[in-house]
This record gives structure tokens, sequence and C-alpha cells, in this order.
């Protein structure tokens, strides 16, 4: 299966939307079809054995509709300020037209220069109105005829209808010498609803301009080594400066200070502090050195580095980003299928409405003018524009916004199910812990050796093992800048610990049970070390010269904010649970220190989604927050999954929304967010639906004049659209 983007030119309300999606969804081959009417974007599936992208296309040019280009983001712009240029030229002519249409109406003007039977200022109204209604307002009657065709009636349908009939009936009365003429009802009429689709156009461009900004910010080039090696005094001749679209993955890069990061990548030589603000959200700059990761489009705030590309083109952090945010606008929450369904039957119930108004009045006055006004009423105030912008423009503000700030929410789904949670299940290691041993305690226990001592020969020998917490200790001795001696003899006691010769003296480091074997005295510290057991520490002994001279408290570490993130859901009246592979006593003394009231300890892998799955058959909506493969199952059976950035590809793949930066504050931060959209979305839905619930009786009974109508329902499709994007101000 295939799936491809492309964007649609012409689409004026949800009906049109829904007319194209039934189209593709009707090809031999599509198994799922979404057009969004905000992004004025489809997004199609299907097997490229069965169907082809062309056939695709001529589904919607059959429609009577526009196929731009099958590169969403660019397409998106393209669109966006095309639709917009021709909105508003379209808009301000068709008002500079039939406003002096409206003067002389309203205002009964007379030249006092009779053509035939009637003033010139008549003849002035009919010729201008005439204009108006069939030549500003042509895409409209274009549009009910393309419809009437495919059997389906949109929003063109009722505008169309509303305008001729206005200008028909004031021909009729023209011809036969009457004096009720609706000229400059029909052209303000046209003149408006072209101005909203102007204002309408240039709100979706803002609420869709995320994908832009994000576009934006990568580097534009890059400086390639020629000839590398490690001297920083570089001549032209050995590096090049080259589009950062020609950079290939084991390229050496050069990054000045000030300087976007071109691609993805590793630092090879140098030190730097890098502002990534724009993946983590995050203010506060980034020290890296040699060895650490790097990201396009960050940008280099005070060192020269020298860097290895490591990933280009769409494979980098910045593509994927803009490939999540482009999916999660043309998604679509499970309450848009309510906007739908109404939009898809709305039409036709309007057509009648407005035909059992004309009947109505007919009945009522023994006159058919008397119902053509409160007819055109309810047609022009019917317009289900409103409601189809409802819920698209939310989630494109409100994936924007969460972009923006280190959240990439993937779909509209995410959105909803995120306002519903009362459980947030945290993965212990790696999401509330930095998921890597550190050494936490340094004790001395002899006279005249000192802690930093301790560490400088329990990292001389440790330097020489591969085991996890021996890279603790190299690592604390590194940081502390402590200069190592060098081990003979040295033996890998497996299970127990190690032991070599340093500067002639025998040297263990290991746990007290090889202490003891090795005839080692160690109970002195008896309560220091079940001290630091009680707190989930891994306790490692040192001796020296057969003497117990110190000891190592080995933990992994709580995440800086991961205690502020606990709070923020208790809040939020959310409660929070942490599940571990580890025994019960580390689980406990780590979930203590947070304030977690709820522990599942020595979890299997496998046994994750099943813990998941005995809190939702209590009622529990859950969010699983995660970062590793064997999160997966989690992510996928919790009501909402919540993969950390920092993770593996398969935990991001599996989670709903992704926390790019991995900081577990963040997850109060997307669930807020959740909230707030989907109560945004839910205001859109209020006010379109009973706006025209509420003014299509007023308008039957003549108690909405149509010029009102049709600057109403205009204001409601932009008021919508400015809701939307309240969103981007919203607190963090």
């Amino acid at each position: 299966m295939k799936t491809i983007t492309f964007s649609i030119s012409g689409m004026h309300c949800a009906s049109c939307a829904i007319n194209n999606e039934h189209a593709l969804k009707k090809i031999a081959g599509v198994s799922d079809a979404v057009v969004n009417f905000a992004t004025h974007s489809a997004s199609v599936t299907y097997d490229d054995v069965l169907a082809q992208p062309k056939e695709l296309y001529q589904a919607v040019i059959k429609n009577g509709y526009k196929v731009l280009s099958e590169d969403a983001v660019q397409a998106h712009k393209d669109h966006t300020r095309h639709e917009l240029n021709i909105s508003k030229k379209k808009a301000f002519g068709a008002l500079l037209v039939a406003l002096p249409a409206l003067v002389l109406a309203m205002g009964q003007v007379s030249f006092s220069l009779p053509i035939g039977p009637y003033d010139a200022s008549i003849w002035l109204q009919m010729i201008l109105g005439t204009l108006v209604i069939i030549g500003f307002g042509w895409e409209f009657h274009v549009g009910m005829v393309q419809q009437t065709r495919m059997r389906s009636a949109n929003m063109d349908t009722l505008i169309s209808l509303g305008t001729l009939a206005a200008l028909a009936y004031s021909m009729v009365v023209f011809v036969t010498g009457g004096s009720e003429f609706y000229f400059e009802t029909g052209a303000i009429i046209t003149a408006f609803i072209l101005l909203g689709r102007y204002f309408e156009a240039r709100s979706r461009g803002q609420a869709g301009e995320a994908i832009e900004k994000l576009v934006k910010m990568g580097a534009k080039t890059a400086h390639r080594f020629t000839i590398y090696d490690l001297r920083f005094t570089i001549s032209d001749k050995e590096m090049e400066e080259i589009l950062v679209e020609d950079v290939k993955v084991g390229d050496m890069l050069f990054v000045k200070p000030g300087e976007k990061i071109p691609v993805d990548g590793v630092v090879t030589h140098g030190e730097t502090s890098i502002d990534e603000s724009m993946f983590t959200g995050e203010s506060m700059p980034v020290s890296k050195k040699e060895g650490d990761s790097l990201f396009g489009a960050t940008v280099n705030i005070n060192g020269a580095i020298h860097m290895r590309a490591r990933a280009v083109g769409t494979e980098t952090a910045l593509a994927h980003i803009v490939k999540m945010v482009t999916e999660a606008q043309l998604s679509k929450a499970p309450i848009q299928r309510l906007a739908d369904t109404t939009a898809g039957v709305f039409v036709p119930i309007v057509l009648g409405i407005a035909v059992l108004t004309l009947i109505g009045w007919f009945i009522a006055t023994g006159t058919l003018s008397a119902g053509v006004i409160p007819a055109v009423a309810v047609l022009v105030i019917a317009c289900p524009c409103a409601l189809g912008l409802a819920t698209p423009t939310a989630i494109m503000v409100g994936t924007g916004t969460g972009a923006r700030r280190g959240i990439l929410i993937k779909n509209g789904e995410a959105l909803e199910k995120g306002r519903r949670i009362d459980v947030v299940l945290f993965d212990k290691t790696g999401t509330l812990t930095e998921g890597k041993p550190k050494v936490t305690d340094i004790i001395s226990v002899a006279a005249n050796v000192t802690e930093d001592e301790v560490l400088r020969i329990a990292g001389s020998i440790e330097q020489l093992s591969e085991h996890p917490l021996a890279r603790a200790v190299v690592g604390a001795a590194d940081e502390k800048h402590l200069k190592v001696s060098a081990v003979s003899a040295f033996e890998n006691m497996s299970g127990k610990g190690i032991k070599g010769i340093i500067d002639g003296k025998m040297t263990l480091v290991g746990t007290a049970r090889f202490m003891k074997e090795e005839g080692i005295d160690w109970s002195g510290i008896t309560v220091t070390k079940e001290r630091l057991e009680e707190e989930a520490k891994t306790v490692v002994l040192l001796a020296y010269n057969h003497v117990l001279i110190g000891m190592l408290g080995i933990a992994d570490t709580l995440k800086v904010d991961a205690m502020q993130a606990i709070e923020s859901l208790k809040k939020r009246g959310i409660m929070t649970a942490m599940i571990t592979g580890d025994n019960k006593r580390t689980g406990e003394a780590i979930a203590k220190k947070l304030g977690i009231a709820t522990v599942y300890s020595e979890v299997l892998p496998h046994e994750k989604g099943e813990k998941v799955k005995e809190l939702q058959e209590q009622g529990k909506h859950v969010a699983f927050v995660g970062d590793g493969i064997n999160d997966a199952p989690a992510l996928v059976q919790a009501d909402l999954g919540i993969a950390m950035g920092t993770g593996t590809d398969i935990a991001i793949e599996a989670g709903n929304i992704v926390l790019v930066n991995g900081s577990p504050t963040k997850v109060a931060e997307a669930l807020s967010l959740s909230s707030v959209t989907f109560r945004v979305i839910q205001q859109n839905l209020f006010w379109a639906f009973f706006y025209n619930v509420a003014a299509i009786p007023l308008a039957a009974l003549g108690l909405l004049n149509p010029m009102i109508a049709a600057g109403a329902m205009a204001f409601s499709s932009v008021s919508v659209v400015l809701n939307s994007l309240r969103l981007r101000k919203i607190q963090r």
C-alpha cells in the first residue's frame, strides 16, 4: 500500500471535501481517503497495483476541482498564497461594483433621466447587480452545475440558487414593468461571501503556517572538508561551501559559531553549546562534546566544531517532524465525523426548507414576491462553511503549537484522547530516570584516603571492565579530571567484581560477598551500606592493599524535572503510576522520591501491555509513557501512547504523541494542550452548528435580511478560525 498527499483547489465548504472524499473512496484499490477542507489537501492510501495517482487526480478533477501538486508542503504554501491573491481581487472588486447598486437602491436615488419605462438609476442597479452576480459570482454557478451533474449539492449550490433567484425575480419584474427589485441584494450577498472567503483564506494561512516555519528553519549551506584533519586553522582550499541538499552521509563538516547545524550528525572534534529550543521548546543551551549527537537546524552558539553527517534530506529529525505535523494536520479527529455527517445532509435539507419557505409565503400572502427574500435568506444563512472549518483549523493550530514546544502530536485522534486521560503510567528507566547508571555517593572509610582518591583508584581498575556500572565509575572519574593509574594482572570475577594490581598493590572492586571471599572485613560499614541499598542504590566496595578503603553508591538517577512532572499531573487531578522491571524495593524507593503511590515492580517486558489493560478494565483512560522497544506493546494498548523522543525508533512509531527532548514535564503540557484544543473544537462546532439551526427559522419567517445573512455567514467562518488561532497563545 502507498500513501499520496496532494492539494485541491476550489473547495469552499465541508460538503466539497466530503464529495471529494467519497469520489476517491469509490476508486478500486483505495483503502482510505481523507480530504481536509482547512488545508485543502487530500491524503489517499491505495494499492498501486489497482490504482494510480492519475486516477485519483481525475476523480477530483471530475468533481470540478483542481489538483495542484504531489508535494504536500510546497503545495500547501503555494496554494495558500494563490488562493489569497485570487480571493482578495474578487472580493474587493465585487464590493467596489456592488456598493453603488446598494446606495442607489437603499437611498432610492433617482437621476431624473428616464430610459424607457425606468429611470437610469434602475438600469444602473440592474447592470451592476448582474455584473456582480454573474461575473464575480461565476464560480458559484459553475460549482452548482458541476455538483448537479454529480447529483450532489454544496455551499456553491446554496449561494448560486439564492443570488440567481434574486436576479431572476428582479429581471421578470423589470421586463413586466414592475417596481420591486432585488438586484442589489444578490450583488451584496455575492460580495460579502467573496469577502468572507478572502478573510477565511488569510486566516487559514495563519493557522497552517507551522509547516512552512518548520521547513524554513533548516540551514541553506554547509562547510564540507575536502581534506579532513584536526587543525582549527582552516584554509579555503581544505573545505568548500555547498548546498545542504548536496551533503551526503559520512561527510565531514565544519560549523562556525552562530551558524545552524546543517544536517543531523555527531561531533567529531571540539566543544560548544547548541540552542535546541526549536526541537525541545527549552531555552537553555545544551553542551556538546566529541561523540554527542547534533540535529540539523539547531544553532551553534559559541564553539567551532567538526561533525560527521549521519542523516540527510528526508531522514533528518527536522524532516521527520515536518512529516509528522503534516500528517497530523491532514488527519481527522473522531468528533469531526459528526461535522462531516451533518454537513453531508445539511445542504439537501436546506434546499427543501427554502422551497417550503417560498411555498409557505405564497400561500400566506398570495404573491410569489413575498417569499423570494425569505427563501434567499434561508439559502445564504445555511452555508455550512464554518461547520467544515471547526475541527481541522483547531487541529492545525494545536499540532503546530505543540511542534514549536517540542510536542509532536501525530493525529487528531490523539488530541481527542488526551483530554480524557485520568491515569498516566510511566515506565521508569529512561522516562523518569536518565536510563544509565551514575555514581551518586563516594564514601571513604579509611584514614588519610580522600573521596577523590577512592574514585581515582576505582576508576583506574574499572577502565578495563565493560560492565555498565564500570562505565559509570569511569565516567565519574573523568568528570572530576582524575588521573587514573595503570593496571596489571587484571582479572574479572563474573558476578562478583574485578581485581588487579595498581601501583604494586592488590586492588579489589565488587560486592560485599566478593570482599568476604577475599578476606576483606567490611563489617564496620553495614549501616551505611544498608542505607544506600534502601535508597535503591547498588553498593560497590573498594579494597586497596587488602584493606577496605571506601564504597560507591551507583544508581539510575532521576531526571531533574521528573518530580515537577508528577506534581503537574497531580494538580490536574490525574493519577500517576510507575511500572518497572526492577525489584520491589528499588521501584518503591524511586516512587517514594517522586510521590507516586502506585508501583508495578518486577514486570516483564511483555507484561507491560497487560498492566495497561488491567487499568482500562477498571474503567480508567490510560496514557502510557515509555521510550524502549519493550514499551511498544504498552504504548499501542494504552488509550494514549506518549513516546520519549530520546528513545528507540520503535517506541516513537508506536506512540500517538512524541516528546522531542524526552522531558517528563512535557507529558502534562501535552495533555493540557489536548484538552484546550478539544475544548476549542467543541466551541467551534457549537457556534457553527447552532448558528445555522437558530438562524434558519428566522430567515424562513422573514426576520433576517439576505444581506445581513451573507455578512453573518462570512463572519461565522472567520470567527471559527480566529477562535482556533487562540491556541497559539495558550500558556504552558
